[in-house]
């Protein structure tokens, strides 16, 4: 049996000033439910930038997903309940940033 490379997904969200709580809770809310209705993905992290740096470039929102592999994260693009958030999501996003990468444990 093979074992595939875990991928984290990482999405950073600069949600528009107009952006109100609830709909941000809702949106936080339908974003983790993603773990349930699309299989490969393996955790689902969220949180605000809490970091004092100031390096944040206006990102306020972090969301962190670990799929089975690249695979899994290949289904996860296309799977309908995705692009049904994404509509979801997208009138209330100033800028987006994702990025993708498969944990090593040290360099080399």
């Amino acid at each position: 049996m093979t074992c595939s490379i875990p991928l984290r997904h990482i999405v950073l969200c600069d949600f528009l000033e107009d952006i109100t709580p609830a709909k941000h809770a809702e949106l936080v809310y339908e974003f983790s439910q993603l773990k349930h209705r699309i299989p490969g993905v393996l955790q689902f992290e969220w949180g605000p930038n809490v970091s004092p740096e100031g390096l944040d470039d206006g990102f306020t929102d972090c969301f962190t997903l670990t799929f089975d592999g690249a695979s899994a994260r290949d289904v996860y693009l296309a799977h309908p309940a995705h692009l049904a958030f994404v509509d979801l999501l997208k009138p209330w996003l100033g800028r987006v940033l994702v990025f993708d990468y498969q944990p090593r444990e040290n360099p080399g």
